[in-house]
């Protein structure tokens, strides 16, 4: 089939769009977009309405910078979790992961990315400093270290332990029972729940 000629300019537009999101190609793109036509069109007004709400509403959590609706997210706002245990994480997907293994009890810290100077980001381009505010105020008692095991993993956990030193908080790294290079958020439930479990002193894990 011939993408380029389409019988529609605003059926064109539609499919261009699409193909923007990642794994979608024309084609997918365009069985998306015929299916979105055959739908009701209040069917299809609700889901335009959600798609630009999302993106003009959502809001990042003022102490965790997890994505949330409000200013404090459910799990910051939440007394029922662990506020001396502080989990941190590369991005939002990683904090899914790690809630569904119903593992960690604690709560979270998006640094937003992971130090990769290949890639131009560096430490000022995460939320490190506002991790190391959360530490000075004390109430922290634990940080874990639930990054990828990768070389900007790696990179980016040793900054934050350098970081953390001077201050009386307890630094663990999760166990490597996620293989070396993979990415946290394609780590299976029962494999990283047990990781969270087992996590080590960050200074131990040098030895392994």
């Amino acid at each position: 089939m011939n993408f380029s000629q389409y019988s529609s300019t605003l059926l064109e537009n539609a499919v261009n769009e699409f193909s923007k999101l990642p794994g979608i190609g024309r084609r997918t793109a365009l069985r998306l977009v015929l299916n979105l036509l055959r739908q009701p069109e209040e069917d299809v007004d609700r889901f335009t309405s959600a798609i630009s709400a999302m993106r003009h509403e959502i809001k990042r959590c003022k102490i965790c910078h997890n994505i949330s609706d409000t200013d404090i997210c459910h799990i910051c706002a939440s007394p029922s979790r662990d506020a001396q245990t502080v989990c941190v994480v590369e991005n939002i997907q990683d904090v899914m992961s790690v809630e569904n293994t119903q593992q960690f009890h604690g709560l979270y810290h998006v640094l937003g990315g992971l130090i990769s100077p290949m890639d131009g980001i560096a430490p000022i381009d995460l939320e490190i400093e506002s991790l190391v505010k959360r530490v000075q105020e004390g109430e922290v008692k634990e940080v874990i270290l639930a990054l990828s095991p990768t070389a900007e993993g790696d990179t980016t956990n040793f900054f934050i332990f350098k970081k953390l030193s001077p201050f009386s908080v307890k630094i663990t790294t999760i166990a490597r029972g996620v293989s070396i290079g993979d990415e946290l958020e394609y780590a299976d439930e029962i494999t990283l729940g047990r990781s969270i479990l087992n996590r080590m002193d960050f200074v131990e894990s040098f030895k392994l």
